[in-house]
């Protein structure tokens, strides 16, 4: 890729002047790729993570005695809220919290409190293996395993997948002495989460890593043929090509990891815009590591399983202790509008122009702190990640089409961005099809030129769309103001070939 290019989709693009020409308003249009062929992509991509973390799991989709919660204690709302969304699969139980974490503490009728090193917090355990994937299976979605492979070693993960699958062995029978005679068919495995990373517990070097996955994986598969393994990767050569020579032939998918800004602080719209060529630029250096290693096509898939537009918060007492208050700053609700909602699209848009390769992500998390569902006592609110999802799980078509777009740039005065991006896709057959076109521009329309994809556009009948926008960039959804921001049914008139698109909108047309 051109190193010009690649600074453009990162964002880095530096203009040579800061009085750099806005040009987000100019017209834009669309054209299908010549000779490329639709792609199937997999749902997996809007996947969802959740972790032991503050009021994610206790006190978010796990409470026991509450009015609102089922009889296994799980949150009614909170189920309902992501089978609305169709969510495929989610990933637990971390996150750095797993890297410490003992799966064999959290099963069974004794549970052994343990004190979490990574957020510096006691976890009473009681919600385990067996109530993860019960939740799961309410949920309607496939459980995803991420082991310890910081303080754990290659024998407690296999161990982990038989107690899951098996009927027979020491902890398949535990299992079923635990009461599930079922097995829980657990498909989806990660050997890792960041090992790469000095603040993970039990980080390892890259001479240890991809050793320590082969023998995991090896284990973890003569427990069961079946399942699908990942592992802790970066878009770095240096971490990564070792991993796979040593257990590339062993994995389905590599793992990685963003996040784009961290803190409670709220950013202007710009800031976050510019970040929106990051996720892209990651996927497409991952994708060339996988190809030089000799795994590209889609041989091994890459799972974006963790990814948020904002980070992680962790603040510190004066006595180096986590702040567990202060960091409750980052679940503000005005926080999170329509900048997370554009954002989210993007990169949702980016997984999908290279579905041959990503074939899961996992929103981090799914419930409170940064969630796409804030869950309070009285109920939940939806916020406006919430929405896109709704859109792309309910709207979009299973194929992605192959199209560029020419678009004007947007602008923060030292870097720029595409000011549109968009997604083409289309039924089995053809001949249902729905774009994904997101503005990012905070304050402009832009005229979309649409005729190359679309024949007989002149004089024709409007199209139906949906779209999510708001009064202003900074539009959030609250306790008390749960519908300000939702998608909403209309139609679009196209005049000439064109239509216009709202400023900060997510858009899906109905081709």
């Amino acid at each position: 890729m051109d190193d010009r290019i690649r600074a453009w989709l990162d964002g880095r693009l530096v203009l040579e002047s800061r009085a750099a020409v806005d040009t987000s308003g100019r017209p834009a249009s669309i054209a299908p790729v010549k000779g490329a062929k639709a792609i199937k992509y997999s749902p997996m991509i809007f996947g969802q993570f959740i972790e032991h973390h503050d009021r994610q799991v206790y006190g978010g989709l796990f409470c026991p005695g509450h009015p609102l919660s089922d009889e296994d204690g799980f949150r009614k709302d909170v189920i309902e809220a992501l089978r609305e969304i169709k969510v495929p699969i989610v990933r637990w139980p971390g996150g750095c919290f797993v890297s410490a974490y003992h799966w064999k503490y959290g099963v069974g009728p004794k549970r052994q409190p343990m004190w979490d090193k990574a957020w510096e917090v006691e976890d009473p355990n009681t919600f385990g293996t067996d109530e993860y994937v019960k939740w799961c299976r309410k949920v309607g979605c496939e459980p995803y395993i991420c082991t310890n492979a910081g303080s754990g070693n290659e024998e407690e993960m296999s161990d982990w997948v038989e107690y899951c699958n098996l009927n027979v062995g020491k902890w398949g029978r535990q299992r079923i002495a635990n009461g599930y005679p079922k097995p829980h068919d657990v498909l989806y495995w990660s050997v890792g989460n960041e090992n790469w990373g000095g603040w993970e517990m039990g980080a390892k070097t890259v001479a240890q890593w991809g050793p320590l996955v082969r023998e995991s994986a090896k284990m973890m598969r003569g427990a069961d043929r079946r399942i699908y393994l990942l592992a802790a990767a970066t878009p770095n050569e240096g971490w990564t090509l070792p991993l796979l020579k040593a257990a590339g032939y062993l994995l389905d998918y590599v793992s990685i990891h963003d996040y784009y800004g961290g803190g409670p602080n709220q950013r202007p719209y710009l800031e976050w815009m510019m970040q929106t060529g990051r996720p892209e630029a990651t996927i497409v250096q991952t994708i060339g590591i996988l190809k030089k290693a000799g795994f590209g096509g889609g041989k091994i898939g890459i799972a974006f399983d963790e990814w948020n537009m904002r980070g992680w918060y962790h603040p510190r007492g004066k006595n180096g202790r986590m702040d567990h208050a202060a960091r409750r700053k980052n679940d503000i609700a005005s926080l999170y509008n329509m900048s997370d909602a554009v954002f989210t699209a993007n990169f949702l848009n980016a997984c999908l122009r290279h579905c041959e390769t990503v074939k899961m992500a996992c929103f981090s998390p799914i419930v409170n702190t940064r969630g796409a569902v804030f869950v309070h006592d009285k109920g939940i609110v939806k916020r406006t990640t919430y929405h896109v999802f709704w859109m792309y799980t309910h709207l979009l078509q299973p194929n992605v089409v192959p199209v560029s777009v020419d678009c004007g740039s947007l602008s923060d005065g030292r870097r720029v961005v595409p000011a549109v991006d968009a997604v083409l896709t289309a039924s089995d057959d053809g001949k249902r099809r729905v774009l994904a076109v997101v503005n990012k521009s905070p304050d402009k329309a832009v005229s979309f030129d649409i005729s190359a994809i679309v024949a007989g556009t002149r004089g024709r009948a409007p199209l139906p769309a949906t779209v999510l926008s708001g009064a202003s960039t900074d539009d959030y959804n609250d306790i008390g103001a749960e519908n300000r921001v939702v998608p909403v049914k209309t139609a679009f008139e196209v005049k000439d070939g064109k239509v216009s698109l709202p400023p900060h909108s997510i858009v899906c047309l109905e081709l």
